[in-house]
């Protein structure tokens, strides 16, 4: 079988040598398109394949299209709003991501942001510490266990918006209202992916009931988080904050009008670190050979 690895921002050389070893053990070939910037290059590219691997690269309707032979796609890491499901879905092509991978990664990038938010985003002025602070968690799956894992090692409370509870500790709480967990906590953390059903569902309403000095943490995708409403809890409240691994749609006229209420990365940074890199690589190309080997679908996201 070939298998093709396209990615607009390469995987890191260890990545791609481990993915080779991988797939070439299992006897199969392995194809490489990186750094390509023309779709067209991957239309080309995918047409005899047989199995795909993107990082954040769109597989759409016209590259499922194209892709004549394509029988597995696997997203190499958590998110998979990239891949076109139903698109897939009526081509019988079984659609997998990579989950828990990235997860510490992103984990840490969060703990990283609530301490420049708190500590004026490294600037003069006095800020504050985490610890005795609250932390809320919105999605509880691999990335919101471990900020709250974190969270509790540097002293904050957190409370999570679950329906189970997956792993006691004497210092989590958990509520099943979303407007409890954002008038309780100090900081909000946002981990749940975009569907028709999340986005936009951090609302005005939510934001708004935020307490004094309340920084709202989103390193999921920037469709939750209401762009209008954010606008208004902002201009309304010139105590509360935001930080993005994902910069709104009007970030530049945000920033310019708010300042230091609001921080977005450059880019997406959630797992840009060698070991997500490499990980989310490695378990992308396993995955395709016991697809291919024994017909597993573990990871099947568009069952």
């Amino acid at each position: 079988m070939k298998i093709l690895v396209a990615t607009e921002k390469p995987f890191a050389a260890e990545a791609v040598n481990g993915i080779r070893e991988i797939v070439e053990a299992a006897g199969h070939e392995l194809a490489l398109l990186e750094k390509y910037t023309d779709k067209a290059q991957l239309l080309e590219a995918v047409a005899d394949a047989d199995a795909l691997i993107v990082r954040s690269d769109k597989v759409t309707e016209e590259v499922v299209a194209a892709a004549k032979k394509l029988q597995v796609v696997v997203r190499a890491g958590a998110g998979y709003d990239n891949v076109d499901l139903k698109a897939c879905s009526a081509r019988g092509i079984v659609v997998e991501n990579t989950p828990g991978q990235n997860s510490n990664a992103v984990a840490e990038l969060a703990i990283g942001m609530m301490i420049y938010m708190s500590r004026n985003q490294f600037t003069s002025g006095t800020g504050c510490e985490l610890s005795g602070k609250r932390l809320g968690i919105q999605g509880f799956g691999n990335i919101g266990q471990l900020i709250a894992k974190k969270a509790v090692a540097l002293g904050m409370d957190v409370v999570i918006y679950t329906k189970e509870v997956k792993e006691k500790h004497q210092r989590w709480k958990a509520t099943f209202s979303l407007e409890h967990l954002y008038s309780e906590c100090d900081f909000i953390s946002v981990n749940i992916p975009a569907t028709p059903f999340t986005k936009g569902c951090v609302n005005y309403n939510l934001i708004s009931k935020m307490p004094k000095g309340g920084c709202l943490v989103n390193t999921a995708r920037k469709e939750v988080v209401c762009e209008d409403g954010l606008e208004k809890a902002l201009s309304e409240r010139p105590d509360l904050k935001y930080v993005t691994d994902i910069a709104p749609d009007r970030y530049a006229e945000f920033k310019e009008r708010f300042g230091k209420q609001i921080f977005a990365t450059p880019k997406k940074m959630g797992a840009e670190t060698a070991e997500a890199n490499i990980n989310a690589g490695l378990a992308a190309a396993q995955q395709i050979c016991d697809y291919f080997s024994v017909g597993c679908t573990k990871y099947q996201v568009n069952k």
